[in-house]
Formats: C-alpha cells, sequence, structure tokens
C-alpha cells in the first residue's frame, strides 16, 4: 500500500503540522517553519519565520530570503533532523508507525519534484526520510 497525499487522515505527516521543533536553540511551531527559517543566517527574518502565523505564511516568507551559501549541501540533513524531532511525539511516533511498510510518498500539484512527487514525478525526498525515521523507531524499540 501506499500513502501518497499527506491530507486527510495522513495531514499529520505534512510539514505544515503543528510541532514543536528546535533549530539551532530556538523552538519553532512546526517543522516547515523551522526548515524555512534554516534557510537564512539573518536572525531577524527567522525570527519573522518563526513568528508566521501559519506554516503556509512561513512558507512564502521563506521563499524571499537570502539563502545561505551552504543551503544546498545543509538541507537534507537539516529536514532530517526535524523530521526525527518531530516523531519523538509520542502520538506522532506511534501513528508513524502504524504505517506499517506502507510507501509514504508527498503527493503535490505545487512542482515539489524535489522533497515531494508532483504527478508521478519526483524525488520524494521527504517521503524517504520519513520511511528512514520510522525504520530507525523501529530498529531501536526492537532493542529495548
Amino acid at each position: 500500500m501506499t500513502i501518497n497525499l499527506f491530507k486527510g487522515p495522513h495531514q499529520w505527516l505534512s510539514n505544515f503540522w503543528p510541532c514543536e521543533v528546535t533549530l539551532d536553540g530556538v523552538t519553532y511551531p512546526s517543522v516547515e517553519h523551522a526548515y524555512q527559517a534554516a534557510k537564512t543566517e539573518d536572525l531577524t527574518v527567522r525570527t519573522l519565520i518563526r513568528n508566521a502565523h501559519t506554516a503556509g505564511a512561513a512558507k512564502r516568507l521563506g521563499k524571499r530570503v537570502e539563502i545561505r551559501p551552504d543551503w544546498l549541501e545543509m538541507r537534507i540533513q537539516i529536514m532530517r533532523d526535524l523530521v526525527h524531532q518531530k516523531f519523538q511525539h509520542p502520538e506522532l511516533r506511534e501513528k508513524l508507525l502504524a504505517t506499517g511498510e506502507e510507501e509514504l510518498i508527498e503527493g503535490n500539484w505545487w512542482g515539489d519534484t524535489f522533497w515531494g512527487n508532483c504527478k508521478g514525478v519526483g524525488e520524494n525526498r521527504l517521503g524517504w526520510l520519513l520511511m528512514s525515521e520510522r525504520t530507525n523507531i523501529r530498529t531501536k524499540e526492537e532493542k529495548r
């Protein structure tokens, strides 16, 4: 089976889902807020993004920032860390584990073929990070 849209009953898989995470010692209200803030080294802009009322507003602000020089090298590791933090929350961890072996695809219509899949095309990096986190959690729990 496949979960190919992070909406409706699977909306909690979305980076927009409200869930506190930290970036450089600062707490953000969602993975999306923190990820967008991570794009810049400007602390004032990071604060504006952190205080955005919605994850969508944070994303829009993130499209206008001066991108840090190492962004392309750092973005996957930053997302991996934020996803890991998100699924340290017990309720979300249990939901992720409950997806079993289902393939997780961040399907979208806005053309994101790096983190997701649009019209059947894309690298689905977010989906792979989620499935990797699920495997890591399962492995840790089996060792207990």
